[in-house]
């Protein structure tokens, strides 16, 4: 098959009506931070256990297209022994996986990271799709201050999300495009807007210039969105309005899917803002879907708290999570529903 006839394939696949992607492919440190939180010790057990109960929840095919992996959990195995990729496989949801390195300070911009990982990507890669991957991500992030992102810091890393994006489809691997305007600090949602409109720009100027093909991208953004200690909070329909004039104004209607990064938001929070923005743009040019991580994970988290007796619950916390944000993909989920779950 032709690297473009994968490409189509797997959009297809991951523009399925009602479905989106899980994220869970935090890096050692990620999970271990979110692993303490709750009391859970961090091993590769615990990890293997997590995300094995994660990928075997019962109904899951239902409301996921994919699953982003951290590289780690291409070598574990579920309780039976199955590799965990071919769990997704014969479930018919996606493995993907993580391909950037983390970041690192960015010289000449004070303040603004730049994400490491290019080097060999072509050759991981090819490895990767050997073992089922049939899409990848990258995030790139941009905090704000009152200086940053800096014009370098908000160029040099469009540049590096494109060079990415041309690699893997070289490759018939679906690149996730992830620009994270991050969540953390007091600024408005205005101050939010204005950055997320400035990356958005800078990395659809990048993505053509590297011909990167748009119809085979999937794009995962923030949703525009006050700082977490900004006061007052922003309601869903603000937080959909502002999003969607953003997205109207930057990205092309070629690109077949939005999905939403959660950021930080609780699990409610990121159902009801994804909810309202479908609601309020129901006639969009992209599928507006969601990549949560957090936002699908902490109340399984809370429910399993690392003992194996507590996994039926947690995975019931999993679904009722995965379905929550079906129902808003369609703008059709309620607070109502939350409370008679």
């Amino acid at each position: 098959m032709k690297p473009e006839d994968e490409l189509q394939a797997t959009i297809a696949d991951m523009t399925k009506p009602g479905k989106g992607i899980l994220a869970a492919d935090e890096s050692l440190p990620t999970i271990s931070k979110r692993f303490k939180a709750v009391g859970i010790d961090c091993t590769d057990e615990t990890r293997r256990a997590y995300r094995s109960l994660l990928i075997t929840t019962p109904g899951a095919e239902q409301f996921l297209s994919g699953v982003i992996l951290f590289e780690e959990t291409l070598g574990q195995n579920a309780e039976d022994g199955t590799p965990l990729p071919q769990v997704l496989t014969r479930r018919g949801i996606m493995p993907g996986i993580k391909v950037d390195k983390g970041t690192t300070a960015l010289p000449g911009a004070p303040g603004d990271l730049i994400t490491q990982g290019l080097d060999g990507l072509a050759e991981r890669l090819k490895a990767y799709k050997s073992q089922g991957m049939r899409f990848a991500k990258w995030r790139e992030v941009y905090g704000i201050t009152d200086r940053n992102p800096t014009p370098l810091g908000i160029e040099a890393n469009a540049e590096v999300l494109a060079r990415y994006a041309a690699i893997c489809q070289a490759e018939g691997i679906v690149p996730i495009v992830e620009p994270e305007v991050l969540i953390d600090g007091d600024h408005s949602i205005e101050r939010c807007y204005e950055v997320t409109e400035a990356v958005l720009h800078a990395v659809f100027h990048a993505l053509y210039r590297h011909r990167v093909i748009l119809e085979y991208i999937v794009l995962k953004p923030n949703m525009v969105i006050p700082g977490k200690d900004h006061r007052p909070k922003a309601s869903p329909e603000e937080v959909a309005a502002a999003t969607i004039k953003v997205l109207r104004r930057t990205v092309p209607a070629a690109v077949p899917s939005i999905n939403f990064l959660s950021g930080g938001q609780a699990p409610e929070e990121a159902t009801a803002n994804l909810n309202a923005i479908n609601v309020m743009y129901p006639r969009a040019p992209w599928v507006l879907s969601f990549s949560y991580a957090r936002a699908l994970q902490d109340p399984v988290m809370h429910s399993w708290a690392g003992r194996t007796e507590n996994a039926p619950a947690a995975q019931q916390a999993f679904a009722r999570r995965i379905k929550m944000n079906s129902l808003a993909r369609h703008g059709k989920w309620s607070p109502e529903m939350e409370r008679a779950a």
